[in-house]
């Protein structure tokens, strides 16, 4: 990478932004951007999408619209020790995509059992947030998949990051963002 086109990546990486590819051409967006551009999944199939935006909505208000499928999906087309995923800091062996569609299947699996044949993102509000809880408490009757407490972490983390970890998500909490600290003097 020429040191321009490496300067302007760190930029755009420092605001958040990460690599997409919208109408075959690269480019850096955050994961809502890339959402609203409809940038192509790497990784993810449309059912893993769909669910993975259900339960990342259903857990933080706001992660669809902020991009989680296409964070995560971004995430897991590249070498997994740059990872930003939680995944990575808790251990999970590489490569997440496993882990992901083993936690989404097992989701999708627990709905379809509880609330009469709906997949997870067919779910009323109401339902969905039954579900989530179950998950998250390790309650779910049959569950076949990742520990759902587990399952419940790293999504929410992720959601979390798409909401909050932003300059946007930072002003709606009423924090200034700073993308550094910077070091004080002691003379």
């Amino acid at each position: 990478m020429d040191p321009i086109a490496r300067r302007a990546f760190m930029q755009g990486a420092g605001l958040g932004a990460l690599a997409y590819t919208v109408g075959g051409v690269e480019v850096l967006l955050t994961p809502g951007e890339a959402r609203a551009q409809g940038a192509a999944f790497r990784i993810l199939t449309a059912g893993e999408v769909a669910a993975l935006e259900a339960i990342g909505e259903a857990i933080v208000p706001g992660a669809r619209q902020g991009g989680i499928s296409h964070f995560v999906d971004q995430q897991l087309s590249i070498p997994p020790e740059e990872a930003l995923l939680e995944a990575r800091i808790l251990n999970v062996r590489p490569p997440y995509a496993n882990f992901y569609r083993a936690a989404l299947g097992a989701v999708d699996r627990a709905s379809l059992g509880r609330n009469s044949g709906h997949r997870f993102a067919e779910l009323t509000a109401c339902e969905s947030h039954d579900l989530v809880d179950a998950v998250r408490q390790n309650k779910v009757e049959g569950w076949q998949g990742p520990a759902g407490s587990f399952v419940y972490l790293l999504l929410r983390s992720d959601a979390v990051d798409v909401v909050y970890g932003t300059m946007e998500g930072y002003a709606g909490l009423g924090i200034p963002y700073m993308p550094h600290i910077a070091p004080t003097k002691r003379w």
